[in-house]
């Protein structure tokens, strides 16, 4: 229905139009009266029906309100910022972002007088909006170019390595898939590119994430999830047929999860693995890739982040002829890695090594490597079990879930194999209360655990920007520093910059590593708890996680913003 354009008062735009001469009172009012019918600006209104110019209206605009007036066809609007807004925001509202000042996100709008618009990208994006006047037909023209760059961005891979690319094997069993889910040659560019990304910017995990409206891809870097991709929606089936192409699944079953593999070969000499699973949600299968590289394994003990005292206990435990070491720590805090370090360093051709894992992550040459499979009744103890009747040296169980698996890995130490495992727990003394409390008996406990590392990854400050912070000394004894180590303490925090994400880059390392005292055996046998544990171990010297991290701190590696983010109480 028509608004009666008699009852509509002019805006402060439109008088300015008429005062101008721009437009007479009555096709001002039709034209507010137009755009309040058709939902869209009055300035869209006025120019997209030729009643005034463009520049003309802009320069009215900017006399009216005050706002500085921009050319935006000089400026290199940048991709990434304007993924940040939603395109079915940016069209309704016919705004664009253009660039991004720290948290300020600067918004190119004809219309100056569209505070609702702009109020609604700021809580979309939860940052500082700041208003950037533009001609409407040349914010037209922006808007639609950026938006078909987006859309085609998956065609216009041009990146000449990926072409070279090679994959293992990517033959799948299902006959009844038609080409346009595998040879789809944009979608295998895109994927490819993706993954080459992920690698180059020292990812742990790629995620494919389908929506009702949107599709995003995420990596995990330094353990935060950024966005890095927001492809088409319906690019979703295809993109996720080729992912499971690649990995060996079937793709005609998209009810339930399913696990695999891909192998990425970047050279005759380095290969990345990635390990693969896919899960039903409500818009499609979100997919999830775990990238696998078996070079971290093969850093060597010094670049895990132990302090000297640490390493020199790990690497003399290590050694022992028999005995068990526990990793623990939550999932994602690099307890495979430390102990493929300790395989690694194990790893000589008069010693035999078998390892169970679920699924097996890193592959290592001369390594008996078997996964785990329950579909075929083949679990952690069963796996325990025939490596017992092959003479081994070293034995490596993934993961201690239950009493039976323990049992047989606690026996195992006992006679004269050393033990390599991991348990879910918050630090170095529950873990010897966690047996306990799953049925393993004090005496076999003590006699067999020889050492017990809890660990966190923190993220390292980035070397090339990291700055000074000063904070109260009240402050700093209150977290934790004594005040033997204010003494000439310095304090670092993230700044950011070219070479790194958010002042950060890569991560580091944060342990208590606990050699399991005769002390602590006889408190284990007493039935003693995690806290009797906690306060032995600190009057034999032990530095729990959050000392380790204030170490790191004081050393200048990390933040205590990022400290206090691994290691809260």
């Amino acid at each position: 229905m028509a608004i009666p354009k008699t009852q509509i008062p002019l805006s402060g735009l439109a008088r300015k139009l008429v005062q101008d001469g721009l437009l007479t009172e009555t096709k001002a009012k039709q034209a507010h009266a137009d755009a309040l019918e058709k939902k869209i600006p009055f300035v869209s209104q006025v120019v997209s029906q030729k009643l005034a110019s463009s520049r003309n209206v802009a320069q009215a605009a900017s006399e009216e309100f005050g706002v500085p007036l921009l050319d935006i066809d000089v400026i290199e609007i940048e991709p990434e910022v304007a993924k940040l807004v939603k395109e079915k925001l940016i069209r309704q509202h016919h705004t664009l972002p253009i660039y991004k000042r720290g948290n300020r996100l600067y918004v190119a709008v004809s219309d100056p007088t569209n505070l609702q618009g702009l109020d609604e990208i700021k809580f979309h994006v939860g940052m500082t909006i700041e208003a950037i006047l533009v001609q409407d037909d040349k914010l037209v023209r922006a808007i639609n170019k950026t938006m078909e760059a987006q859309d085609s961005a998956m065609t216009e891979l041009g990146d000449s390595d990926l072409d070279d690319v090679d994959f293992a094997d990517e033959s799948n069993t299902n006959d009844d898939v038609g080409d346009s889910d595998v040879d789809d040659t944009p979608v295998v560019r895109f994927v490819n590119k993706v993954l080459l990304d992920a690698i180059n910017k020292g990812a742990s995990d790629i995620h494919f994430e389908p929506y009702e409206k949107a599709y995003r891809v995420r990596f995990r870097i330094d353990g935060v999830l950024k966005e890095v991709s927001a492809p088409p929606v319906g690019m979703a089936p295809r993109l996720s047929a080729r992912l499971k192409v690649m990995s060996r699944l079937d793709i005609s079953e998209r009810r339930v999860p399913q696990d695999g593999r891909i192998k990425m070969n970047l050279s005759k000499n380095r290969a990345i693995d990635f390990r693969v699973n896919t899960c039903p949600t409500l818009y499609g299968e979100k997919i999830v890739l775990r990238i696998l590289d078996p070079a971290s394994a093969k850093l060597g003990v010094d670049a895990l982040g132990f302090e000297e005292e640490q390493k020199n206990v790990f690497l003399k435990t290590l050694h022992k002829p028999y005995g068990m070491i526990l990793v623990t720590g939550p999932t994602g805090s690099g307890k495979t890695v430390t102990l493929y370090t300790g395989v690694n360093i194990l790893n000589q051709p008069g010693v035999n090594i078998s390892t169970a894992e679920d699924p097996v992550e890193i592959n290592m040459p001369g390594v008996n490597q078997v996964n785990v499979n329950p579909k075929v009744n083949l679990h952690f103890a069963d796996a325990l079990r025939a490596f017992l009747r092959q003479d081994p040296d070293v034995i490596l169980v993934g993961e201690i879930r239950d009493l039976e698996t323990a049992e047989i890995g606690i026996k195992a130490a006992q006679t004269g194999h050393m033990v390599l495992s991991t348990l879910h727990t918050n630090d170095a003394p529950q873990t010897l209360t966690r047996l306990a409390n799953m049925g393993v008996p004090p005496f076999n406990i003590a006699s067999a655990v020889n050492l017990i590392i809890a660990q966190r990854l923190a993220r390292r400050l980035c070397n090339h920007c990291k700055k000074p912070v000063e904070l109260p000394k009240e402050a700093l004894l209150e977290e934790g520093f004594t005040e033997a180590d204010l003494k000439g303490l310095k304090v670092f925090g993230p700044v950011g910059c070219d070479q790194c994400s958010d002042g950060y880059r890569g991560r580091v390392g944060i342990y208590q590593v606990m050699p399991v005292s005769e002390t602590m055996g006889r408190i284990i046998m007493e039935g003693g708890n995690a806290l009797q544990l906690a306060d032995q171990a600190a009057k034999e010297g032990i530095p729990d996680l959050r000392k380790s991290g204030l170490k790191k701190v004081k050393d200048g590696v990390t933040s205590l913003d990022e400290i206090n983010r691994v290691t809260k109480d």
